[in-house]
């Protein structure tokens, strides 16, 4: 809550909203536990004279009265009586009356009214209260103040002893009755609740005063200590927290003074020292650059060299393609792919058909070009996620991801083909032409990765038998 206006009159208010919230409670309280318990005690009366009552009547005398003409009878004078005689011993008592349940219906047995009004035995009572029904059975009261015809009533009711739940006796006490026990708790609540602001006015007052004077005071220093005069001291005296206060802030002022000249002197020093430290800084800065220029250049080097390093292990250094190590790590991570996706994939592996005899006749350095120029063309037949590495001295294995046996073998074909039609030796010998041979396997879930290289590598050795020039797959 913003509240405008000085510290003052937000002091007074503070303390009147607390002195108010705390009696408020309290009062509050008592005023709805002293009127639930009145309202309590009136439920009891009711309840217990009911019962009282029930006890002096004999259900089957109550059997002859059934009809309004029954009213002639001695039974229905006598018991009539009784009754306007217990409703004139209790002024708070307005009307007295027996009931008859018959299924769900509940009529008037006698009627202690003494107007035109009164209700003759026989006539139906329309009302269905909860707790009237329940009265018929075991002693009840009504929980508020309901209204009939005959005005605004709180009852209390009782079951007549050997009725068996068919007759009871009802007591009701008017509205006005009730309310009128209640409007002298509510003029007590009412007084109380007056002195409550009286109280905390007069508690707001005095303590917001008290404090404001310190207050004042202390703004007073704070803006001399903000012009500057740091040896003021305030003369205040009191014996209670707030004077704990004063003196602290006054050994505070003592020690701003005392640590404002440390502070100027070590102002002083600072700023020579820092003239001194900047020229060594950034002479310092200066040797530091050279040296990183030359650490970046090393660093640059040996990470050439570590790369160089890393490609030589991994790759053949005739072809450039990739060797055994390499291509196994590339089937691990297939096979971990074909375990998560169940996709499919499928190895090549071919052999250059008739390859020494390159090499007896024009020699190994002719021998390495055709490997090459080999491996060139099969390059330009797979596509980018394909692997391809030299797997011996003329074998090359082919890894082809997200491809079935038919795949494998249909570019293991036009690989063969291509090659057979390539003039490999334009310069030494156009009319020669190369044939390869190729094992094609597809990886099973149930075979390791090994087991496909082997079965690729009989299906080769199946198409060398077979003549060469061949591609031989491995049936699933």
């Amino acid at each position: 809550m913003n509240v405008k206006g000085s510290i003052h009159k937000k002091l007074f208010l503070s303390h009147f909203f607390a002195v108010i919230l705390v009696s408020g409670s309290i009062g509050t309280y008592f005023f709805h536990s002293a009127y639930d318990s009145l309202k309590q005690n009136l439920q009891s009366r009711l309840k217990n004279s009911a019962a009282l009552v029930s006890r002096t009547i004999d259900a089957d005398e109550l059997e002859a009265i059934r009809v309004a003409e029954d009213v002639r009878l001695p039974v229905y004078s006598r018991y009539l009586a009784n009754l306007r005689d217990l409703r004139r011993t209790n002024p708070d008592i307005d009307y007295l009356y027996i009931m008859r349940r018959q299924a769900d219906h509940v009529f008037f047995v006698i009627d202690t009214d003494s107007t035109d009004q009164q209700a003759l035995p026989g006539q139906p009572y329309e009302e269905t209260m909860p707790s009237l029904f329940r009265g018929f059975d075991q002693p009840s009261v009504d929980d508020q103040i309901f209204v009939d015809q005959w005005g605004a009533f709180m009852s209390g009711y009782a079951p007549i002893v050997n009725g068996a739940g068919r007759y009871l006796v009802g007591i009701d006490m008017r509205a006005n009755e009730v309310n009128k026990k209640f409007l002298g708790l509510k003029i007590a609540g009412g007084i109380s609740l007056l002195c409550s602001l009286l109280l905390a006015v007069f508690f707001s007052r005095v303590l917001s005063r008290r404090f404001i004077l310190g207050i004042r005071l202390l703004v007073e220093r704070c803006e001399g200590i903000a012009d500057g005069r740091l040896e003021d001291q305030l003369t205040f005296r009191s014996n209670d927290e707030f004077g704990q206060l004063i003196n602290a802030f006054n050994r505070m002022s003592s020690k701003l003074a005392i640590s404002h000249e440390k502070t100027l002197r070590a102002e002083n020093a600072l700023t020579e020292a820092n003239e001194a430290l900047e020229f060594r800084v950034n002479q310092r800065t200066e040797e530091l650059e050279a040296v990183n220029q030359k650490l970046k250049a090393e660093i640059a080097e040996k990470q050439r060299i570590q790369q160089a390093l890393i490609e030589a292990a991994r790759t053949d250094p005739l072809t450039g393609l990739l060797n055994r190590r390499a291509i196994h790590e590339h089937l691990d991570h297939q096979v971990s792919v074909h375990q998560r996706t169940r996709q499919p994939f499928t190895i090549l592996l071919a052999d250059v058909d008739r390859f020494k005899e390159i090499n007896d006749r024009y020699g190994h350095a002719i021998g390495d070009q055709v490997l090459c120029e080999i491996t060139r063309l099969i390059q330009d037949h797979i596509r980018p996620q394909d692997e391809i590495a030299r797997w011996g001295g003329e074998e090359f294995l082919i890894l082809l991801p997200d491809t079935d046996l038919d795949g494998g073998v249909a570019l293991a074909d036009r690989i063969r083909q291509q090659l057979a039609q390539a003039p490999i030796l334009p310069q030494h010998d156009p009319n020669y032409r190369f044939t390869i041979s190729i094992g094609v396997a597809q990886f099973q879930e149930n075979l390791t990765v090994n087991c496909c290289i082997q079965a690729a590598d009989s299906a080769l050795y199946q198409a060398k038998d077979m003549g060469r020039n061949l591609v031989v797959p491995v049936s699933p």
